[in-house]
């Protein structure tokens, strides 16, 4: 929602419960809020039935200014897929897209859950813009919608181990499932105008720790 000093509202009920039962603040103490405004310093003014009312006293930080990095993956088993998400919000991700492929064996994402993942670990990096998670769409579909976008593509087979990107664009990450794309997909892959195949490690790396791996590369790149 939108924050502005002097603001008066309240609290939903898992915030609520988060500043009531977890940071256990008070009435009359201070806690942060954030959104992609920026970072506000607000006091609880009153407890109703358990629901925090708050005031906003003054503006702690302007809203970060991000490097788009979009992380497109095909879903996952549930503990892999919600530990490469929260590793991915810290890392600084903008953008989830999920794709589905011919050897993706989880066909299916819980958006209700990837959502409190993302909330939970941009709040834990310090972070204020919160990344969006896109619908899920098949290989085709995300192709046809970046042709023009700069892709780096985690290519086993591939020879390349350095890149040379531009910092002022979007740089997607792009991480096959579990079984790796098939042959005519890396074939499709490859006819992007900006695809950029990278081979970051000799061995075999299972598809959460490709994507940390790459990202935290990009970041690194990027920041430097």
């Amino acid at each position: 929602e939108s924050l502005s000093i002097n603001l008066k509202s309240k609290l939903d009920k898992t915030q609520s419960h988060y500043i009531n039962k977890v940071m256990r603040i008070k009435i009359g103490e201070k806690f942060s809020l954030f959104n992609q405004s920026g970072e506000y310093e607000a006091k609880v003014e009153n407890k109703d039935k358990g629901v925090v009312e708050f005031s906003v006293i003054k503006k702690l930080r302007p809203a970060d200014s991000v490097k788009e990095i979009w992380l497109a993956f095909t879903p996952i088993k549930l503990n892999y897929l919600n530990l490469m998400i929260q590793k991915a919000t810290e890392l600084g991700v903008t953008k989830f897209m999920p794709i589905i492929t011919e050897r993706t064996i989880v066909r299916k994402i819980n958006e209700k859950r990837i959502k409190k993942i993302i909330i939970e670990a941009s709040e834990q990096s310090n972070r204020l813009s919160l990344p969006v998670l896109d619908k899920l769409k098949n290989l085709d579909e995300f192709i046809k919608e970046n042709v023009e976008t700069t892709v780096i593509f985690g290519d086993l087979n591939s020879n390349n181990k350095k890149i040379n990107i531009r910092k002022s664009d979007p740089i997607c990450i792009l991480i096959g499932p579990e079984g790796d794309f098939s042959l005519k997909e890396r074939e499709n892959i490859s006819k992007l105008k900006k695809v950029i195949p990278l081979n970051i490690n000799q061995n075999i790396l299972r598809s959460e720790t490709a994507a940390i791996s790459m990202i935290s590369i990009i970041s690194y790149i990027l920041l430097s």
